[in-house]
């Protein structure tokens, strides 16, 4: 009897096995399917129209407007951020209500920073209509700070120029600096 019924758990173990073996199915592509569905953005807006405001004695005045026809959320992801893949328009409002404007074709805001990496045709153009060219440029929003490690071209619209490697200024564009790569001081106002 006793091996009979040994007899019988062992058949019943093998079946199970064999019916679990060939019950599992390739599924690396579902497996695949998951992983990007992960790497696309959990939300898309398009125009928008963002506006960063400080209070200050109980009234709000708008320090910074980012407009954009569209902006991918990749608040998804471990280091999230904000894409946008078709350019920025970012005006900077001194406290006199004067507006720096910056354009770029691409731009990156990381939520964790709040670093904002422009890219492709970047210009800065001042009320005074002095204006900055770059290929990438970065906006601290938390020290209100441009900066660029790459090339940069200044024009004034009193016909002076520079061109230099560093550029380092206040969003006001009241305290900058413009050096090329040994260090030299090209042009640097405050």
């Amino acid at each position: 009897m006793k091996f009979q019924d040994l007899h019988i758990k062992f058949i019943i173990v093998t079946v199970f096995t064999v019916t679990m073996f060939f019950s599992c199915k390739d599924n690396f592509k579902d497996v695949q399917q998951i992983g990007v569905l992960q790497n696309q953005p959990i939300g898309e807006a398009v125009n928008i129209d963002l506006k960063y405001t400080e209070t200050e004695d109980e009234t709000a005045k708008v320090v910074a407007n980012l407009k954009s026809p569209k902006m991918l959320d990749f608040s998804n992801r471990s280091f999230s951020f904000s894409e946008f893949p078709d350019g920025i328009l970012l005006y900077l409002y001194d406290e006199d209500g004067n507006k720096n404007t910056v354009l770029a074709d691409y731009a990156k805001v990381y939520n964790e920073t709040d670093l904002i990496d422009l890219q492709g045709n970047v210009i800065l153009i001042t009320p005074q209509k002095d204006s900055l060219f770059a290929d990438q440029m970065y906006y601290d929003q938390k020290r209100e700070w441009l900066f660029s490690n790459q090339e940069v071209r200044f024009k004034s619209f009193s016909a002076n120029t520079a061109t230099g490697n560093i550029f380092d200024s206040d969003s006001k564009f009241k305290n900058y600096t413009i050096l090329d790569g040994s260090g030299d001081m090209l042009l640097k106002e405050e």
